[in-house]
């Protein structure tokens, strides 16, 4: 199956918005049902990866999808309502295990492929530089996708709200770390508490603070 490589490096407006000019080059093409893919959650200690495809419908793309990053948290659950309730999207996640068995790229990249999986677009625009393996369509990466793309825009959005209401659950199941505060970043707070309790099973090991914990509960 033919795979496009990513393209080179680009320097981009920091005001710089997406918009729906790749997909539209793309279906001019022939192209159809064009999945954006993002991820959200590569640099926490605790929780899975998660990554969500979105085929927008052109006819019904939310107003204001932009970046998650650059969305309140008020903002994104309104998003995120309104691309499940027009598009179609699929969400995969690869937890502390496979993360630690596969390291965080390739679990982010095999996440990231089961999502497209579960959508089989036509065609898929992945954020980043990495095309993953296994996709079941030709793809093409784009280095800050999700400020250009609003397909990626939308999985971003997706993957980052399925991610944080799934640590805020952690929270409540291992109130010890406060996940629901962190999200599973190596804040402060969050290391002290690792230190205090060790790793629970949501936590990275192959991350050397968790490593680094482990070992001194181990003590």
């Amino acid at each position: 199956m033919v795979r496009i490589l990513p393209e080179s490096p680009t320097l981009f407006a920091l005001d710089s918005r997406p918009d729906y000019a790749v997909e539209t080059a793309l279906q001019k093409t022939g192209a159809a049902r064009i999945a954006g893919i993002d991820e959200a959650g590569r640099g926490p200690l605790a929780g899975p990866v998660v990554a969500a495809a979105v085929i927008l419908d052109p006819r019904r793309i939310p107003a204001g999808l932009n970046d998650s990053k650059r969305l309140t948290a008020r903002r994104r659950e309104n998003l995120f309502d309104a691309i499940i309730a027009s598009a179609e999207v699929a969400v995969a996640m690869a937890p502390a295990a496979r993360i630690d068995a596969m390291n965080i790229r390739a679990a982010s990249l095999w996440a990231m492929a089961r999502a497209a999986a579960g959508l089989g677009p036509g065609y898929a625009l992945i954020d980043g530089r990495d095309v993953p393996d296994g996709l079941p369509c030709a793809a093409r990466a784009l280095i800050k996708g999700d400020r250009r793309a609003l397909s990626i825009a939308a999985a971003s959005i997706v993957a980052k709200v399925t991610r944080d209401r799934l640590m805020v659950r952690l929270g409540r199941a291992f109130p010890a770390y406060g996940f629901e505060r962190h999200m599973g970043y190596g804040t402060a707070a969050h290391r002290r508490a690792l230190a205090a309790h060790g790793p629970c099973p949501h936590h990275r090991r192959s991350f050397a603070p968790v490593r680094a914990a482990d070992t001194r509960s181990e003590e």
